[in-house]
């Protein structure tokens, strides 16, 4: 009976297992995750930025508070933020919040509402305020303290954003919102008496207004540090202090700012900019672009015009275009004008294939890819009604010449390109850097080319009156190429694409820096955003179009621990 009993178990067992088992199978199991194991500290990282609007970073250094001296003496930070294009209150807030720079955002209103560009139809695009990543990566709470109701306005996804109308009402706001919330992680902190005192009697040390203003504010900042160190959770948070200004000056003539980072485990050291800067160009996605020309570089059927670049490879490679005004070379088809690497080589390639001319020609500019600075130069000039002569010369020496009259028009709608231009499919195993380029509205003569191929001062070029496009490409740091000639665009940068420093290693074209050694770090408005987003370790991710430099990553050594 007993026997029975077990045998009749074991089968209902087995019934409940294959039951089970069958239950199971009725879904694909998912495929296992292998995850790295993380330390998990029990510090927490908090943010507090302050803004002082309106002061300069040369006058804070005169007149050195000391709230902000002492903060100092644990920061890495700089006197000589860049500012943009467009650096009024609205626009130099808008690069502080989005980490982008107004090239890109277009913010330049009260209203913090892209501005569309002249002449363009398209939609700018809309970038999302460092808050909203926060709110969206992290289990904190955020806070915006402003008496600027615009600004509290654009900031509004914040947790908390009292309303209040003076710098004494911020500071007592800040405070409450120090003591009384736990979660508090990021504060952002917004000052404008400083910017107001400078109406009336200039923004400088020697003006007794300004100045009390700057010491004020700086007792004030002393009060929310000593809130923070209040904190009862203070010894298990890692609070990182940034001290900054949207802009020095007038909002109508605004001047460089300043930007100091403050953690207890920094080290006392001034960031700038050292020796030459210019862009990485590597791989197939990232591009300088002129967004719309209006024709201005439209080569046409019987325009003359030259081009001329510094450019350093950094691998010999076959075949891709770098610098172009055309359509992508497949087989014989091309219409505009591209220079591309073969190897140790650089050659022009030219054609009207879509306007019914001839297809490609090529013409050597000689071996310009030996991964040493070179010049590289192509002019095209219209002789008679028989004769369109192109010529290209290396580092001021004539190469080639030819007739290209049988390619008729070169007009295309491809834009003013520096970076990767396809070439009969081939690969994108591009690295170059680039410096001064040129676009002349007429055709250079040989001995005029030679004279000036290393010239220094761009301004003193016999054929200045003619330039219409000139890009230093050394602004080292934000997304746009400015252009320094008398009439022209901007070109905008495009992908991944980072800002190098060469330090003495430069084209013929400028003058090397003696001073040049150790890192190179410009900082622009954007920085802010994104030394919150990476100090909170929220990855930032290239779909956030964020060029802003999160720089403390450069000293990690001194903070993690």
């Amino acid at each position: 009976m007993k026997l029975n009993l077990k045998i009749k178990s074991a089968l209902s067992l087995m019934v409940i297992l294959a039951i089970a088992y069958t239950g199971c199978k009725k879904y694909d199991n998912p495929p296992p995750t292998f995850e790295e194991l993380e330390t998990i500290s029990s510090v927490q990282r908090k943010v507090l930025v302050i803004s002082i609007d309106g002061l300069t970073g040369t006058e804070l250094k005169t007149i050195a508070p000391p709230v902000i001296e002492e903060l100092r003496k644990t920061s890495k930070y700089s006197y000589d933020v860049l500012r943009g294009q467009v650096a009024n209150d609205a626009a130099s807030w808008a690069s502080m919040v989005t980490g982008v720079g107004y090239g890109r955002h277009l913010i330049k209103e009260t209203t913090f509402q892209p501005t569309p560009k002249d002449n363009s139809h398209e939609s700018p695009a809309v970038f999302r305020n460092v808050l909203d990543y926060i709110l969206q990566y992290k289990s904190v709470r955020t806070a915006i303290v402003t008496p600027w109701q615009p600004l509290r306005n654009y900031l509004k996804i914040a947790d908390h954003a009292p309303v209040v109308s003076t710098d004494l009402a911020v500071k007592d706001s800040t405070i409450n919102i120090i003591n009384t919330s736990s979660a508090i992680g990021s504060l952002i902190v917004n000052f404008r008496d400083v910017l107001s005192a400078g109406a009336n009697g200039g923004y400088l040390a020697s003006n007794a207004n300004y100045k009390n203003a700057v010491l004020k504010a700086d007792e004030y900042i002393g009060n929310l540090i000593a809130a923070v160190k209040a904190r009862k959770t203070y010894a298990k948070e890692d609070w990182l202090i940034m001290v900054t200004s949207n802009h020095g000056g007038s909002s109508e003539d605004p001047k460089p700012g300043f930007l100091i980072a403050s953690n207890k485990n920094l080290k006392e050291e001034e960031v700038k900019k050292s020796g030459f800067n210019t862009v990485l160009f590597k791989g197939g996605n990232i591009l300088a672009q002129v967004p719309n020309d209006n024709g201005l570089y439209d080569p046409g059927e019987t325009k003359d015009f030259t081009v001329q670049m510094q450019v350093k490879f950094n691998v010999q490679t076959s075949y891709p275009g770098f610098l172009s005004k055309g359509t992508s070379m497949i087989g014989s088809a091309i219409t505009g004008w591209m220079f591309r690497q073969g190897g140790s080589g650089v050659s022009a390639a030219i054609g009207g294939t879509l306007n019914g001319g001839s297809g490609k020609v090529e013409y050597s500019t000689g071996t310009a890819a030996d991964l040493a600075w070179h010049t590289i130069t192509l002019t095209v000039k219209t002789d008679n009604a028989t004769t369109r002569t192109l010529t290209t010369y290396l580092d001021g020496v004539q190469v080639t010449t030819a007739n290209i009259l049988s390619r008729k028009s070169l007009s295309t709608n491809e834009k003013l390109t520096i970076g990767y231009k396809n070439v009969d499919n081939g690969g994108t195993a591009l690295s170059f850097q680039a410096a001064d380029l040129c676009y002349f509205n007429t055709a250079l003569d040989a001995a005029t080319i030679s004279a000036n191929k290393g010239l220094k001062d761009i301004t003193k070029h016999p054929k200045y009156n003619n330039l219409i496009g000139y890009w230093p490409i050394d602004e080292g740091a934000e997304g746009i190429l400015s252009n320094k000639a008398p009439g022209g665009y901007n070109m905008e940068l495009s992908g991944p694409f980072t800002w190098v420093s060469m330090g003495t290693d430069v084209p013929a074209s400028v003058t090397p820096d003696p001073n040049a050694k150790g890192k190179s770090i410009l900082l622009t408005s954007g920085a802010v955003s994104a030394t919150m987003l990476y100090w909170l370790n929220v990855n930032i991710l290239p779909e956030f179009g964020i060029d802003g430099n999160p720089f403390l990553k450069e000293f990690e050594i001194e903070f993690l621990k």
